[in-house]
């Protein structure tokens, strides 16, 4: 302990008045609080006050404080007592007070509390709002803000809900059990006694209810059997409750007959105890009957796609409630499903005979299927065409006969286009000339329609060579070949010659696509149309063609800035256009060249990039190389900031940067240098030196290993806080505080802060001491010297130091060195 002085009192009075310091430690004033409240009597306690002989609590009314109404005494070792005979529900003023030997008062306290409500009356009636749940209706009570309902049964069962007003609800009970209800009035004081108690009986749960429709006409519902009850009543109605009908039964299913079909019905129950009492109601259930069975149902062909399908319609005989879904089926294992009343079978084939069946669905189940239809569908086409040709240009067309065909039609297609026909039983004659193609095929009918196309029979001269030929590069080694399909002509041979060989295509077709070519070649392509009976067209005219540019290869990317790149490639063509290109997902970059190589700029920091090259000519366009990836440098964070969070710890943050992994952040100065090394946005330096200026550097990390140097604002760390801080006695009732300075350019603050007052003192630039005067003695203080920033604001990171001031008569006397923090 450090004892100083500046008036040279002697050692004697020093050693006197370290006696009377270390006997006079703070005592806090006596405090008191409520245990409990009754409508007649408040109980308190309160903290022990030394030296007190004993304690006396005095109550007055909070309207007229200062005129006790009653008063109770206790000994020095009691801290709880209590004051009675008061009156309910008023709000009164209790002061405890500490008295010595002589029953002077030492220390004293008040609070403010309320007695609680007198006791209330019984529930005056309760009754049941449903199997979980009790209404209870109670007298109000004068001086009561809310009110408490005990609730307890004969198995133990205990609980206490807080109402506002009656009638009160009380919930979350168990169904069909006796209860025993109490009510308390309460306010902020307390509670009243509970009242005498009432009993009342939850009801019975509903049934768990379950419905089917087991035909159009009715419906049966279903319940397990609810514990207690001795009867159920269900009732049904429509779903606009036009007729409600109610059912008393022992059992626990029912069954509805009579109902209307496809209708919606609405069904409740409920069961009855002992005592002749109906439980709660269910839920309300729907449930529907099955929809009546369709009729009227008529069938028809119909083509949709060039495909066959039967398209069946019906009528419903009544209306029905909600939708209906349908279900059309034939015996030949086909169905289809509507919502409509009308449906397609789909597909069907010609010359079957079908049985159909139409049946209607809701939630309830299906109807009975609708009376059967047997329907016969449309002829198949005869597939036995032969031709014979007669002299004098006359051809003869026969075919065979097919099952449920009614008539036949020929069609006979001529090589200028036009077209005749005939209907002449099983065989149709018509003239036919060299140097044409002809076709030939017969439809049969009946009621259901014509039967599918047939087989087509043909009769051809030597075809003729195709005009419009057309070639043009589908992919950098196919050629497409396309023309105007020529008379006679039923294969087409297709060929594309080079140097190197040639490659073949047979097809039927007018258009012939031939791969595996040479890209950057010149191809002789000719087409040649043929027909089984005249044989190939040997005299048609060639066409020339190119394929398209070859793949680039050898792909290379060479870094030359943090944004640009060098690109180089084989160029392996004989004349074409190099497009380089960077794809970063959401940006791209390109660069175009006749040449080998070349540059691609602008990239972005943190990305990564994918490199490829493509060659084009008139020819068309190469696929593109083999792609090479490369990583840009890491972006710089954008902003960074630097705060200081004690005398020798900052913490810096900086906001996101693009394919930066982790992070290096330095802080240098010529008096030293913090470092720290993380991925995250934000790091704690120790080791800062006050009043010092510093770089503020970073280096950014991608995955690879790529590094960005980035350099940011500098930062200045705080003003030294002086050093030495000491606390004097002077003449009188003042004080000075001296301290060791590190700075002399700067304003220092002197804060004391006691229990009872602070003071404060300014000292100038250069200065080391600052007297404060008045100072109030006998108090402990909080001494803290802080210089002035430029700015105007003191630093917050200097320590405090605690003195005791005691008193010497009205003077300061001593100054006791308590320490840099209290020990009280």
């Amino acid at each position: 302990m450090n004892i100083l002085r500046m008036d040279g009192v002697k050692w004697l009075m020093i050693f006197v008045s370290l006696g009377i310091c270390s006997q006079t430690a703070a005592q806090s004033a006596i405090q008191v609080s409520k245990f409990s409240a009754t409508s007649k009597t408040v109980i308190l306690r309160w903290t022990k006050y030394t030296g007190a002989t004993s304690y006396r609590i005095t109550a007055a009314l909070k309207s007229s404080p200062n005129v006790p109404v009653a008063f109770s005494t206790f000994g020095t070792n009691t801290v709880m007592g209590s004051i009675s005979s008061l009156s309910q529900s008023v709000t009164y003023i209790f002061t405890i007070e500490a008295l010595d030997g002589n029953q002077a008062v030492l220390s004293t306290a008040s609070i403010e509390t309320e007695t609680a409500p007198d006791m209330m009356d019984p529930i005056s009636g309760v009754s049941s709002k449903d199997s979980r749940a009790l209404v209870a209706d109670f007298n109000l009570k004068t001086g009561a803000t809310y009110y408490i309902i005990r609730v307890e049964n004969a198995n133990g069962f205990f609980r206490e809900d807080a109402v506002l007003s009656s009638p009160a609800e009380i919930k979350n009970l168990t169904p069909y059990t006796e209860y025993s209800l109490s009510i308390m009035a309460a306010n902020n004081g307390g509670r009243s006694q509970p009242s005498l108690p009432v009993t009342a009986k939850t009801a019975l749960p509903p049934p768990q209810l379950s419905t089917s429709s087991p035909s159009n006409d009715s419906i049966v519902v279903t319940w397990p059997p609810v514990a207690h009850a001795v009867q159920y009543t269900v009732s049904i109605s429509m779903f606009d409750f036009s007729s409600e009908m109610n059912y008393n039964t022992s059992n626990t299913s029912l069954t509805f007959p009579g109902l209307d079909a496809g209708a919606l019905y609405i069904i409740a129950g409920s069961a009855w105890d002992p005592e002749g009492r109906n439980g709660e109601s269910s839920l309300n259930i729907s449930q529907k009957t099955r929809p009546p069975t369709p009729s009227s149902v008529n069938v028809s062909v119909v083509m949709s796609n060039n495909a066959a399908g039967l398209l069946v319609y019906w009528e419903l005989s009544q209306e029905v409630y909600g939708t209906i879904e349908y279900q059309v089926a034939s015996d030949h294992n086909q169905t289809c499903n509507s919502n409509s009343t009308s449906c397609t079978l789909s597909p069907v084939g010609c010359g079957e005979v079908l049985t159909i069946q139409v049946t209607a669905f809701n939630e309830a189940g299906p109807s009975c299927p609708s009376t059967p239809v047997v329907f016969i569908t449309f002829p198949c086409s005869p597939d036995s065409l032969a031709l014979v040709q007669s002299a004098g240009g006359n051809c003869t067309l026969m075919w065979n006969t097919v099952p449920y065909a009614d008539s036949y039609r020929a069609f006979i297609t001529t090589g200028d286009g036009s077209e005749e026909t005939c209907n002449t039983g099983i065989n149709c004659t018509y003239s036919c000339q060299c140097g044409y193609t002809y076709l030939m095929s017969v439809l049969a009918y009946n009621h259901a329609g014509s039967s599918p196309p047939g087989k087509v029979l043909n009769h051809t001269t030597l075809p003729c060579c195709p005009d419009s030929v057309s070639v043009s590069a589908v992919s950098t080694d196919t050629l497409e070949i396309s023309w105007a399909a020529s008379r006679g002509a039923i294969l087409y041979q297709t060929q594309a010659a080079d140097s190197s060989g040639v490659v073949l295509c047979n097809d039927t077709a007018s258009v012939c696509a031939l791969s595996d070519l040479t890209c950057d070649s010149s191809y002789s392509v000719v087409v040649m149309p043929c027909s089984e009976i005249s044989g190939c067209n040997h005299a048609c005219e060639a066409h020339t063609r190119d394929t398209a540019p070859c793949m680039p290869t050898n792909l290379n990317v060479s870094p030359k800035t943090s944004t640009s790149v060098s690109v180089s490639w084989t160029a392996n063509n004989r004349a074409a256009t190099y497009t380089a290109s960077a794809d970063g997902g959401s940006s791209r970059h390109t660069c175009t060249t006749p040449g080998s190589s070349c540059d691609i700029a602008d990239l972005s920091c943190g990305s990564a990039y994918k490199f490829s090259v493509s060659a084009a000519s008139s020819a068309g366009q190469s696929l593109p190389s083999y792609s090479v990836s490369l990583e840009t440098e890491p972006c710089c964070p954008a902003s960074l900031a630097v705060e200081q969070v004690t005398v020798a710890m900052t913490n810096i943050s900086w906001s996101q940067a693009n394919g930066a992994h982790s992070f290096i952040t330095s802080l240098t100065s010529p008096r030293g240098h913090a470092r720290c090394h993380t991925r995250d946005s934000h790091c704690l330096m120790g080791c800062i030196t006050c009043g010092t200026n510093y770089t503020v550097t970073m280096e950014a990390f991608s995955l690879s290993g790529l590094v960005s140097n980035c350099t940011y604002q500098g930062f200045s760390s705080s003003v030294c806080c002086p050093s030495g801080v000491r606390l004097y006695a002077m003449s009188g009732d003042s004080l000075r505080v001296y301290w060791r300075s590190t700075d002399s350019s700067h304003i220092s603050v002197t804060e004391l802060t006691g229990s009872r007052s602070n003071y404060t003192c300014t000292a100038s630039p250069g200065e080391n001491s600052c007297d404060v005067e008045h100072v109030q003695c006998g108090d402990v203080y909080h001494v803290v010297v802080a210089p002035l920033t430029p700015e105007g604001s003191k630093v917050l990171f200097c320590p405090q130091r605690l003195y005791s001031v005691t008193c010497s008569g009205s003077n300061v006397g001593t100054v006791i060195y308590r320490g840099k923090r209290s020990v009280d």
